[in-house]
């Protein structure tokens, strides 16, 4: 399994105090060490994910646990009436993100804030990288929210860029949370407390009318 290039620098952090104490025979540091190196690795995984064909669909942009699946009541959303989905990540799940539908990115806005944990109702407040996609004419946003342990958003592309659904688009170190917002049209097909797995589970189906409309 590949390991994203952003855990390099802690895994390396890690596993060389682990072999110089493993020299000077201090095993019970070096294995600490070594077993910190090891959940780096581990949190850092990038596995490929088989992404789902069909006109309209929203695959999810990261594993997690839903929080929020309907209508948006304003306070997360973006001006304008949204379905939403919130996924929640633990530190335990795979933190690639990807993109939730194929589009052009319009906009990208960095907002600092808060270091809040990511389940709380005012985590709206927190550090976030908001991703605008435009696909066929409706715009679909996507945020990285940060949590008490995320402390570093890492976006990996740029405005004018056209994506493929479920291509990677950066990551969120150490715990944390995202948002999708949707046209309010758009049909939901996950639940809140469901587990959801990045580039391949369907979160919703977009509009027929607009998904006919994309490529035209």
């Amino acid at each position: 399994m590949k390991i994203d290039r952003a855990g390099l620098p802690f895994i390396a952090g890690a596993l060389v105090p682990a072999a110089l104490l493993a020299s000077t025979r201090r095993y019970g540091w070096g294995t600490g060490f070594a077993a910190l190196g090891a959940f780096f690795a581990y949190f850092f995984r990038d596995p490929d994910r088989q992404v789902p064909a069909g006109e309209g669909l929203v695959v999810s942009p990261a594993d997690g646990r839903v929080m929020i699946a309907g209508p948006s009541d304003g306070r997360w959303s973006p001006p304008g009436s949204w379905n939403q989905i919130t996924i929640f990540l633990s530190p335990a799940d795979v933190h690639i993100n990807r993109a939730p539908v194929e589009g052009r990115v319009t906009r990208i806005e960095y907002r600092p804030g808060k270091f809040l944990p990511a389940y709380r109702q005012d985590a709206c407040d927190n550090e976030l990288n908001e991703i605008w996609l435009d696909r066929g004419g409706e715009t679909i946003v996507v945020r990285q929210v940060v949590g008490v342990l995320a402390r570093r958003i890492v976006c990996r592309i740029a405005e004018g860029q056209t994506l493929e659904r479920g291509e990677r688009i950066g990551l969120m170190k150490f715990g944390s949370r995202m948002d999708v917002f949707l046209p309010a049209q758009s049909e939901i097909l996950v639940r809140v407390g469901q587990h959801v797995v990045g580039g391949e589970t369907i979160l919703a189906r977009l509009h027929a009318r607009a998904a006919a409309s994309y490529g035209h």
